[in-house]
């Protein structure tokens, strides 16, 4: 395989996915020849473009879909929560056909070749309740229990889908006490009482299939 300089600079980033800036800086070319040098690396099948400006190393160990979520909404902070996130916590089995994700971004569908992320608008006060998930620290994503108040928080604002859940399994380290410390700090005091009633039902529902 013919080699290309540019390979050397991709190889200096030490991660799955950059982006053009982050080249072109490394390298010393314009963002215009750093564009080219990387197409032709994703015609030789050693790079993935993901988008404009953000490409990912084909073959790469710490390469996956939450690997992307980072760069997914340049200029915007995002992380892996809701259905997506109480995947990935062993809340619920079924794996979710799109990568949910809450971030002070509008809310809006993101196709890419490596996935389909849902990018979902969450109160800039309301963007916590999350940590470094991974071998590689490579995402952001909610707690368990801020997962499950990030859903029931867009529930109350009529996106039904994310108030029912496939068999819920909550594992004994789930804290509904946390989850209804989460709840309290929603901005709108219409939608905190909305999903304070709804962690009720569902800490009923626990107790209940429990016994």
């Amino acid at each position: 395989m013919p080699r290309d300089p540019v390979l050397k600079y991709v190889r200096r980033i030490r991660r799955p996915v950059f982006t053009t800036r982050e080249v072109a800086a490394l390298s010393g070319k314009t963002p215009s020849a750093a564009t080219q040098g990387l197409n032709y690396l994703t015609r030789l099948g050693v790079l993935v473009k993901i988008r404009r400006g953000l490409w990912a190393e084909a073959g790469n160990d710490r390469l996956s879909p939450l690997a992307i979520v980072p760069y997914i909404v340049p200029g915007h902070r995002a992380y892996v929560s809701f259905v997506s996130a109480l995947h990935f916590r062993g809340v619920i089995e079924q794996i979710p056909h799109v990568i949910t994700v809450a971030s002070t971004a509008h809310s809006k569908t993101i196709r890419t070749p490596l996935g389909t992320y849902r990018i979902h608008r969450i109160s800039p006060e309301f963007f916590s309740g999350f940590d470094w998930y991974g071998k590689g620290r490579d995402v952001l994503m909610a707690s368990p229990e801020k997962a499950l108040v990030d859903s029931l928080y867009l529930s109350a604002h009529r996106k039904k889908q994310y108030r029912f859940f496939p068999e819920l399994r909550f594992p004994a380290s789930f804290s509904f006490k946390r989850a209804e410390g989460w709840a309290r700090r929603i901005p709108s005091p219409r939608t905190r009482t909305r999903v304070l009633k709804e962690l009720e039902r569902l800490k009923t529902d626990r107790r209940r299939f429990a016994s």
